[in-house]
Parts: structure tokens; sequence; C-alpha cells
């Protein structure tokens, strides 16, 4: 492969140079340019290494199907991994180094492997450190290694300093491709009014028009084309724009690279923008892909698909060798052969058929191209590049008749046929169909309501079938938008000499071998995972008869070009062993991206602080101020702990719980969920949606409740006060106030929309406050001005309007901590004045404020549960709430509840632990039986940990099978993480006060 720039010719700019670099070689690079063109004109023949075996690897196509010329792209923070040369447009500025290889490209060490590929077939992994010899530590160790040997590129953790962007779009019409098909589906629906939107993943429009011979007949054409389109202000051009999946209800996901051609982005643009588009009807003229054909060392670099010989020489003035064997089974290959002898090239053109017709050979008897039919290439001769074709006569399967002659060249081109581009719409439906006239998968059916193919996907040969093609898509999506059809806007179709398609007198040959079925040297499949014809074999014969695990044991088409080039090819393989047809063998699934999709376009600016809003208490500025450390509970920011001097965590929260149990501490309760329901059927639904039952819950009081997911598991608990008689107030967990609204509002547009009930997330309308400890009656009395909130007057459950500081407030009597307790609901507005107010008044008494480690200290000494109790595992009877559920009513759960599995009794239920000795236990450990090997999944977990304050020792609580059954048994409490082992004693939950004397004071 010697390529090098002509003289003339391509669509390049010739008159300005772009400072691009190969690993720090300076590449001859012009605008218009790609990266691999680049490489092609600077004579790089070398720019990978294979994956497995790290043979050399040169650039083998022109598009997003190329297998081998994957880059590191950039520097720093906006260094790109696995980079395709060929879709990579050349900059000034533009860095590129090779990847996959030590020291250096041309001089690879890992390519000592390729000594060791007869161990290294499909599976090796698998049967050679797995087995009974080598235990489960063989292969852990094993397994290290291999994966440090995977993958191509090399990732950074550096933070990437550009911006990515998001849009929501629709239009009538979403036309995904801009060659001739997609150009003509485009204006012909713009011209009749729609609003289009045309993508194209180049950075020009044309698709294969752009390969022909540019000042040509096609040229005029396209011009004309793309004049009318860009005069209609109802039609969106994307270019440089991807799709690369397509959803249901017609949602498709677009990549737009807006400045991945810059060395930085200009003008606070983003590096790349993800479009969410919406289409009501669609046009799918993604064209086809050149097939390879297999022999021999199909690998070197110089072998390349015809078609991308064809696509540098016209369209980027590159021609990649000057000895050119074209290997082909179809007449697509002669318009390139004609072509490229054009150019000065010297064309030899193999063809397997014995026979062609009479217009194709008398336009090559003067064009110098010398023809060799009933021949094909059975191996590349070369070291690290091709220096001559072996060229042997072949039967109708691709198997040699006669002996091989060498023919000396630097570049072999293969046309085996072509592939249809239909991963999208086998995204949204399923398996296309066999078309044999052209061997290839097409879609089922070309039109389906919202969707409708044309061009070369659905394997029409022409120019002009191709065009014709997407005016009728066209047409039958406007009629679907009952919009009316106008003129016909389309220029006529040039003619363009040979334009004849790969389909008329195809002859199915995918392989070239021996007579005996021997390739001669390694023939790959799958060129960029490295899968060889053998290595199809090989699996097929272990029994690897599906596609599907044919696929994942040898891993073709599983590399970052999904198979492209490869996959027909395998699938034919296996159909030839098993004796079955292509259709019969079937083809595997093609699933979004088409391309690779870079993470930062699906994020945009959800990353970081931007991720989720994250959510202050009116009260935040306080915290700060008055030395809270501050920690994340859900989206929001809570304090964590009130450190005095030098104090730790466990020094600050110890104090804060022993002085709320001896004097009063006050915490700030703001994130909990808060739920307003109103409607004449609140009660209704408030019966429905928790396990205990609701409609006598009279106004002025509040009611603990549980509920359940449909499964039967408990998903969430808190308190509901009726305001009114039509109105109430629900709280919740912080964690979950998202999901129990999300769900009640399924619920009312769903399964109850008889119900007349309205739920309105209040959260952030209201601040809210608990004041805990034996003064908390006294403080909060002292500045109220009209309530009574003695005991007499009320009692738990109860609350009251009041004012405070001239602020209307709502106190509810209720304790999360087991001391005697208040909660003080604030309009958020007037937060900090009724919190002030009420830190003056507590002064008298000693009120300090609290932070949420030592609420889970004073509410595990209790035995309330918690977020780690209530993790969607666990059941009423496991939490010990089994007494809340009504037998009365249906409820949310009520009927999965029991099932056997949720009704075992040996399942685990809530239990405290008082640990021996000084060491405290880890959330997370589990519980074993004492005296017995600490082994398996053990008795159960600790959910939640702390050390008492009230207690003086360290407590747990946890979930053991069979735990009430088991009060007063030693266990062992073992953390396999961090090698701690601990004795503990199994008691009751409820560890202080489990009267509830204090609460009810």
């Amino acid at each position: 492969m010697t390529g090098r720039r002509l003289s003339t010719g391509g669509r390049i700019d010739r008159s300005q140079s772009l400072d691009a670099r190969f690993d720090g070689r300076r590449l001859k690079a012009h605008p218009g340019d790609t990266l691999a063109s680049a490489l092609v004109a600077s004579g790089e023949q070398i720019v990978a290494r294979g994956f497995k075996y790290h043979r050399a690897r040169g650039v083998y196509s022109a598009g997003a199907e190329e297998p081998n010329a994957y880059v590191h792209l950039r520097t720093g923070g906006r260094h790109e991994p696995n980079a395709r040369a060929t879709t990579t447009e050349a900059f000034g500025g533009l860095i590129a180094t090779s990847q996959n290889a030590w020291p250096d490209v041309r001089l690879d060490a890992g390519a000592v492997t390729g000594y060791l590929s007869p161990f290294l077939s499909a599976g090796f992994y698998y049967k050679t450190f797995i087995g009974p010899f080598n235990g489960t530590k063989y292969w852990m160790f094993c397994e290290g290694l291999i994966r440090k040997a995977a993958g191509m590129g090399r990732g950074v953790k550096r933070v990437d300093p550009d911006s990515y962007e998001k849009i929501n779009a629709f239009c009538d019409l979403l036309v995904i491709g801009a060659g001739s098909a997609g150009l003509s589906a485009a204006l012909t629906a713009g011209a009749a009014g729609a609003d289009v939107i045309l993508v194209e993943q180049d950075f020009e429009l044309g698709g294969s028009l752009l390969s022909q011979p540019a000042g040509g007949a096609s040229d005029d054409w396209l011009a004309a084309v793309k004049s009318k389109l860009k005069a209609l202000p109802n039609v969106r051009i994307l270019t440089r724009t991807t799709a690369f999946g397509a959803y249901d209800e017609d949602v498709y996901g677009l990549v737009e690279r807006v400045s991945d051609h810059l060395v930085v982005p200009q003008d606070n643009q983003p590096r790349q923008r993800y479009w969410l588009t919406r289409a009501k009807q669609t046009v799918l003229a993604t064209g086809a892909i050149e097939r390879p054909l297999v022999f021999g060392n199909n690998d070197l670099p110089g072998v390349m698909l015809a078609a991308s010989i064809q696509a540098y020489a016209n369209r980027f003035g590159v021609l990649p060798g000057q000895r050119i064997v074209l290997c082909t089974n179809n007449n697509s290959a002669y318009q390139v052969a004609v072509q490229l002898a054009a150019v000065g090239a010297n064309v030899t053109l193999v063809d397997s058929r014995n026979s062609i017709s009479e217009n194709l050979a008398e336009t090559l008897s003067n064009s110098g191209v010398t023809v060799l039919l009933g021949r094909s290439v059975i191996a590349a001769k070369g070291r690290r590049k091709v220096v001559a074709a072996m060229i042997v006569p072949v039967d109708t399967s691709g198997k040699a008749t006669g002996t091989a002659q060498r023919v000396g060249c630097d570049v072999i081109g293969l046309s085996g046929g072509w592939s249809p581009v239909v991963h999208l719409w086998s995204q949204r439906f399923g398996k296309p169909r066999f078309d044999e006239a052209s061997a290839s998968f097409v879609p089922d059916d070309t039109s389906q309501n919202t969707v409708h193919c044309a061009g070369r996907m659905v394997a029409l040969q022409t120019l002009s079938e191709r065009v014709t093609s997407g005016g009728r898509a066209a047409d039958m999506a406007l009629k679907a938008l009952s919009m009316k059809l106008g003129d016909n806007p389309v220029p006529k179709v040039p003619e363009i000499a040979l334009d004849t398609g790969w389909a008329d007198g195809l002859q199915a040959i995918w392989a070239v071998t021996d007579a005996k079925g021997n390739t001669k040297g390694k023939a790959f499949v799958d060129i960029q995972h490295d899968v060889k014809l053998t290595d199809i074999d090989q699996a097929y014969s272990e029994g690897y008869v599906s596609v599907e695990h044919l696929k994942r044991y040898t891993t073709a088409g599983m590399a970052p070009d999904q198979g492209k080039t490869s996959n027909i090819i395998a699938l034919a393989r296996v159909a030839e062993l098993s004796g079955r047809t292509i259709p019969n063998t079937g083809t595997t699934t093609f699933r979004p991206p088409y391309t690779p999709v870079a993470i930062g376009a699906l994020v945009g600016h959800e990353h970081g602080h931007h991720f989720t809003a994250t959510r202050y208490s009116p009260l935040q500025d306080w915290h700060v101020a008055n030395g809270a450390v501050m920690s994340e509970a859900g989206a929001w920011m809570r304090p964590w702990y009130y450190p005095q001097g030098d104090e730790t965590l466990r020094d600050a929260y110890i104090r804060e719980a022993t002085h709320v149990r001896a004097h009063v501490g006050m915490i700030d309760v703001s994130t909990l969920g808060k739920i307003a329901v109103q409607g004449p059927d609140a009660a209704e639904f408030l019966n429905r949606i928790y396990v205990n039952g609701w409609k006598t819950l009279q106004v002025g009081r509040l009611r603990y409740g549980v509920m359940l997911r449909e499964d039967g598991f408990v998903m969430d608990d808190g308190a509901t006060a009726r305001l009114g008689e039509l109105d109430y107030f629900m709280s919740t967990t912080t964690a979950n106030a998202a999901k129990v609204l999300a769900m009640s509002e399924h619920l009312l547009q769903t399964a109850w929309k008889d119900l007349k009930v309205h739920v309105t997330s209040v959260t952030d309308q209201w601040a809210a406050f608990a004041i805990a400890g034996p003064q908390a009656r006294n403080v909060l009395q002292s500045v109220l001005k009209q309530a009574d909130i003695s005991r007499a007057a009320m009692p738990n459950n109860h609350f009251v309007c009041d004012v405070i500081a001239g602020v209307d407030v709502r106190i509810h009597r209720m304790s999360y901590s087991g001391e005697l307790a208040y909660e003080v609901y604030v309009p958020s507005g007037h937060a900090l004045r009724v919190w002030d107010a009420l830190q003056d008044a507590g002064k008298p008494f000693d009120l300090q404020p609290y932070g949420t480690e030592a609420m889970g200290a004073l509410r595990i000494e209790k035995g309330h549960v918690a977020g780690p109790e209530i993790e969607g595992r666990t059941t009423l009877k496991d939490l010990g709430l089994e007494g809340f559920a009504s037998s009365k009513k249906p409820f949310v759960g009520s009927v999965l509840k029991n099932r056997p599995v949720l009704i075992d009794p040996a399942r685990t239920t809530l239990v405290g632990l008082k640990i021996v000795g000084d060491a405290g236990a880890q959330a997370g450990s589990l519980i074993y039986p004492n005296g017995q090997p600490a082994k398996g999944h053990g008795d159960g977990w600790v959910s939640s940990t702390t050390y008492s304050p009230a207690l003086g020792k360290s407590i747990a609580l946890a979930l053991v099978k069979n735990g009430k059954s088991r009060i007063g048994e030693e266990v062992q409490v073992v953390n396999h993480v961090s090698n701690q082992s601990l004795v503990a004693q199994i008691v009751s939950p409820h560890f202080f006060d489990p009267k509830g004397e204090r609460q009810n004071a």
C-alpha cells in the first residue's frame, strides 16, 4: 500500500494545508479530508494493530463500517479513544495517536501473540483457565490479566472541559440519510410544505454520489438539489449527525457533532448535541455497506473495500496504491476499476464469474483494465503490507479448481456484494428478510404506517431507481400527513457510466478456499475482533449452532464496528456448515446505538451539580453559619452534626443524643415529603394506599401509616393529619417522597379514575422542625399565643394551630426519638424567623440543635424502622408491623403480601442486637450462629448500627431468621469485607423506654 495524493481531482481544497499529526508525524491533509484519507495520502501503511494477535492493519474502508483504523484523538480532558479515522474530519491542530500497540504501531511488541495463535482460538480462556484442575483463585488471577489485555483504546479520568446539549425536536418528516434517495425524499416533502429534518452522518450531503468523479453530471444534479433544499425554510439540514437509535412511538436518537471538527469549540458551542426527535413520518434512506470476501491474510495493510478505494480517489484525490487488484463477484466493482484506471492506476479486475454482460465487456475493452474471469484471490502476500495477490480459478462456491497465479500489487480491493443498512429499521420492526437476488437482508416491509424505506437499503441498484424510490417514499409520507402533493421538484437524474448496481448477476461467494475448503493463511471474518473463519467452524463444531450463541462465543460482530462488514459472512458460514439456507439460519439482533455515542452527549448538562437539583432546607444558611457538617440525604443537604471544638463525628452525635435525652434538642426536618390530599374521596384514597384504616380519623388528629408496593413489600411509612373535612396532609420519608407521589398519581389516573381526589406535592411550601426531649413542651409552650399543649389537652397524635413570632404555624405531637416531641410546620418563607424564635425561647432550657446522626442513634434506641429497614425486600411481618394491616378492607399490596414466600415463618424478622465488647458492628454485616463457621449468606444481616449513649454500649437493628424466637441467643456478627467478627446478643428492637412512658409524658 503506497498511497499518494493525486495532483488533480477530488473535493478537497489543495490551496490550504492542515497541521494534522499521527503519532507525532505530520500528515498531508487539506480541508475536505478525513483523517483516514490524510493517512493514506501520507503513505501511512500501518495505522492500527489487531485486537488479539496484534497483526499490522491499515485503512480498510471510508465510512462507519471501518474495522481497523481506530485511533486516539486529542489529549488531556478532550482525549477520545476508539475514534474511527474514516469518519473523523481533518482539521488544523488534529492530534491522533495509535492504540493497542507498544512501543508504537509500526513495531509492536504485542505481535508476539501471533505465534500463540494456535492456542488462542474461540473460547480459549474458558477452556484454559477454568477447569477441574485449576480453581477459582487461579481463574480470578487470569481474569485480571485478560481484562487488562481487553479493549483497544485507553480511557482517561480527567474532567471533560467541553459542554454538551440536548434538544427535543419535532417534525412532520424525518429523513435519515442524505444520499440520492434521501435528498429526493427531503426535497419532495419540503416542496410540499412539510416540516422536514434531513439527517446525514457525513459532513457533506450526497452519499455515494461524492464517490463519483468531481465535476461530472452527478455533481450538477447534487448541486441543484442542495440549492433547492437550502432555499426551503421548512427544511432543517443536520450534517455531521448520526441517527443512532430508533424507538417506539417514532422517537429517534440523533447525535450532532457540532464542533468535533475543531480543536476547541468556538463561540460557546457545545462539542456535541443530542437530538431526541419525534417524527410523525420517517423515511429511512440509510444506504448499504460493501461486503468483503474472505481469504488468507485478508487483513494485511493494503486490503480494502473496493468502493472505499473509489471514494479516496474521487472524493479525496488520494490513490491508495499504484498496482491494484480488484476482487469481485458482482458488477459494482467494474465502475470502480474504470475510474481507478482513469486516474492512472494499473488495475487488474478478478471476477469469480465466468462471464459478464456484453455492455461491461465493451466498456472495459478500451479502459486499460485487465480482466480475469472465473478467478478469485485466495491469499494476500506480504508481511507488513500487500505485495502480491494469489489468484486461482474457482467454482461457484468459491473453492479453488486450479493452480494459483501470483500477481504483484500493493492494494487488493474487495467487492463481495452489499449489505443494506437495516439497523434502524430492525430496531423498530425486528428481523429483516433475506433477498436472494441481492444476497442481502432487506426490510421485510418497505413501508410501515409511519416508516418508509428507500434507496440502497431496499437493494435498489441504479441512481434513477434510488431517486425515484425516495420521491415515492416522501409521497406516501405526505399522504399519511394529509398533505397535498405538489409538482415533482427533483431534477432529472443524469446517466452515470456503469451504473449497474450489484444484484444483477451477483454470484454469492463469501470465502475463497482450496479444494478441501481450507484457507491459505489466517482468513478473518471479523477483522476488528480477530475472529477467523476457523473460529466460526470450531464454535459450530462445539455446538454453538444458534447465531446469537455463536456470536457471543466467538465475539464476531461484538466490536465497536458491530460487525458491519462481518455479520452476514459469519451467517453464511454457519448456513454452509449446517446445510441450511441463510434465511433459515437467521440473523443477529440489531440494537442501538448504530455507532458508538459519547456518554457526554447523552448526559448533556446533567452531570456534577446539574445531574439532579441539589435541594436545600430554608435553614441551609443557618446550619452552615452555625458550624454544621452537611451530608446528602437523597436530593437534599441536611445537617449531619454540629461539632464543638475538635469533636469527631462520634463525639458530636453522642453528645447531641445525650443532650436530647437529658434536656431538649431541635432538628430541621423540612426535607420530609409533604403531600396535600384533597377531595371528597380523600379518605377512601388513603384507605386504599395505606394498610391501616383512615375513614374514622377525626379532624385535628393524625395517624401513623404504612404503605406497600403492589408486590406486598413495604414501600414507605409516615404520618398523615386530617386538616379539614376534605383536606389531609400526608408526610413521607425524605427519600421516598417522589415515589409516593408518583405511585399516587399513577393509581388515580389508571386504576382509581373514579375517585375525586387531588394529590399535590407541598414539600417546598412547608418547613418543619422537631423539638424533642423532656423540656420540649416547656420550650414550645413559652412561645405559643393560645394553644394548650399539655398532656391532657394535646395527647399523642393530635395537632393544633397557633402563632409563633407572628407566623401561623401548625404543631403535631408525635415522636421519632422516643422522647416527648413535637413537630412544628411553618410556611417556608418564614422558617428562619420561627426557628430563631424557638432558639431564643429555648435558651433557658438549654435547647441545642442536633443532626441526622444523633437522630439516627435516638431512633435505633427506640426501635423505629427507617430507610435501612424499609429497603425494598422487607414485609410488614418482617418489621413487626403486621398489626397495622386492616383485615376489613383491600389496599395496595393486600393480596400479594400473603404469598407463601412472604409469610414463611423462617423469614428474617426485625430484632435488636447488643454488641459484646467495645467495638461497634458495621451495617451490612452478616449474622451467623455462634460457634459455627461463618460461611454462606448466614441467618440475616445488620441493617442499622450505632453507639447508644442511653445504654452505654454499641447496639444494632438486624433482620434475622426466626428472630422473635431467638431472643437471648448469642450470635456472630461478621463483616467479611473488613474481616471484623463480633459477638452479640439478640434482644428486642425496643432498647430504650419500651413502654413509651417518656414520649407519652
